[in-house]
């Protein structure tokens, strides 16, 4: 592990993947410099390999390259890991910065980007993982058609401490563990971001919450996401929870105003 530098920080393990040379130098070498253990991809490909050599515990991945775009690659490596994922993408495509949240990213960095700035939003995003550097999110490249990890039900497996374990819709979630728990004892990932969103529904039950107190309370401000990441993160969060993503039980729309968490199970 890189030893910690002047300014805190203590050898994470970044990629920055993007096709432009230049931008990756310029990043890279920044990065370094202030005690990030940095490695870059020209390309999807390129990504594979590094990661089959060595975990990360962040990557940057543009949204726009030729052969596989940052989405692609943020939606397959997302099906196989919670690794932290932060686009890099234009300051006036809206479309590219709801795609990336749809994926599963979990923040985006507008270009041209002021250095210090892609410092506080990695930061900021590393904050919401509570689990060490090196021993996170690990995630191994490919196959391309990775499915999520599941177990079969069986007799012998044993569920978390029921202090751990909350009810959330149709499955449970796992305090300690940040991941959702279905009732044949089957994981799934969370995001750091769905985790906190999730966190202050439970928090919150039985109220009605802005998109704006959720932003306040689920996010940092200073990373300024715009309205449509709440609405992002809660569709995501559905299909997880819900019995019927389509007619959720356990977030409600509250029409003109935000969302309300019911608490408890629902369903089968």
């Amino acid at each position: 592990m890189a030893g910690q530098s002047a300014s805190g920080e203590t050898g994470w393990r970044i990629i920055v993947v993007d096709d432009e040379e230049a931008l990756r130098e310029t990043v890279s070498d920044y990065l370094s410099g202030q005690g990030f253990r940095v490695r870059s991809a020209a390309s999807g490909r390129a990504l594979d390999a590094l990661l089959a050599a060595e975990p990360a515990d962040l990557l940057l991945l543009d949204v726009h390259m030729p052969g596989e775009d940052g989405i692609s690659l943020a939606r397959r490596i997302r099906v196989a890991a919670a690794t932290p994922i932060i686009m890099l993408t234009a300051a006036d495509d809206i479309v590219d910065r709801v795609a990336g949240l749809e994926v599963g990213a979990d923040d985006y960095v507008l270009k041209p980007f002021d250095l210090r700035e892609l410092k506080a939003r990695i930061r900021a995003v590393m904050r919401r993982y509570t689990a060490p550097p090196h021993t996170a999110h690990p995630y191994t490249a490919p196959p391309y058609t990775a499915a999520l990890p599941t177990q079969p039900p069986t007799a012998n497996r044993t569920m978390p401490a029921p202090a751990e374990m909350v009810p959330c819709g149709v499955v449970f979630l796992d305090m300690e563990a940040h991941c959702l728990v279905k009732r044949d004892g089957t994981r799934e990932m969370l995001t750091a971001m769905e985790f906190d969103l999730l966190r202050v529904f439970l928090q919150n039950p039985n109220r009605v919450l802005t998109r704006n107190r959720l932003l306040d309370l689920a996010h940092d401000r200073d990373n300024e996401p715009f309205d449509r990441s709440i609405d992002v993160r809660v569709t995501r969060l559905r299909k997880k929870i819900e019995a019927d993503p389509a007619k959720p039980q356990a977030i409600k729309t509250v029409r003109g105003v935000g969302y309300l968490f019911v608490p408890g199970t629902r369903g089968s």
